[in-house]
């Protein structure tokens, strides 16, 4: 059996990003028949339906990265109770030209994660929309809002709270297992 390359997606750009530290702890936890690749989002053009014909550079290395993914880890926190605008972005950039949507079939997860004790409930519920309508299969249960982020982590941002760690692999698995239907 081949490995399956799970792209993980972080939708905050921050050196010191939660999201990043949340997926770092749960890249580390994916079984060794999963390969990671992290998909850097940072440099992708704004999408621009005119640029289609002669696409960005940073729009064709996005939509191969996507492309060459089995499943997606999404990370996001919540900006006005949505995703952030660089993984709104993405998300668009990848699935265009119309009719050549990268993400379409393929399995997800969620993760939204904030200081805030609602855990990016909205971001997390707008970009779950966003994925159904690209045709991406978010995994259901359990729903993954970690919030209260900044007292779950010590001063490197590495996760110490041990109730988030058994979340996290109980999530894993049931990710794992999302995974392996498709």
């Amino acid at each position: 059996m081949s490995k399956k390359t799970i792209g993980i997606v972080v939708g905050s750009l921050r050196k010191a990003s939660y999201n990043k530290s949340i997926a770092n702890y749960i890249a580390s936890l994916l079984p060794g028949e999963y390969e990671v690749k992290f998909i850097d989002i940072s440099n992708v053009d704004m999408f621009n339906q005119d640029l289609e014909e002669n696409p960005p550079e940073s729009w064709i290395r996005l939509r191969e990265e996507v492309k060459s993914s089995d499943a997606y880890l999404f990370f996001t926190p919540e900006y006005n109770r949505s995703v952030p605008a660089v993984l709104k972005n993405v998300l668009d950039v990848a699935s265009r030209p119309y009719g050549q949507n990268v993400w379409a079939h393929k399995p997800a997860g969620i993760v939204s994660v904030s200081m805030g004790a609602s855990g990016a409930f909205g971001a997390n519920h707008h970009l779950r929309q966003t994925l159904t309508c690209l045709d991406v299969y978010p995994l259901q249960q359990p729903e993954a809002y970690i919030g209260n982020v900044m007292g779950l982590l010590d001063e490197k941002g590495n996760l110490v709270n041990e109730d988030t760690k058994n979340f996290l692999k109980s999530y894993v698995n049931a990710f794992t297992a999302w995974v392996e239907k498709f």
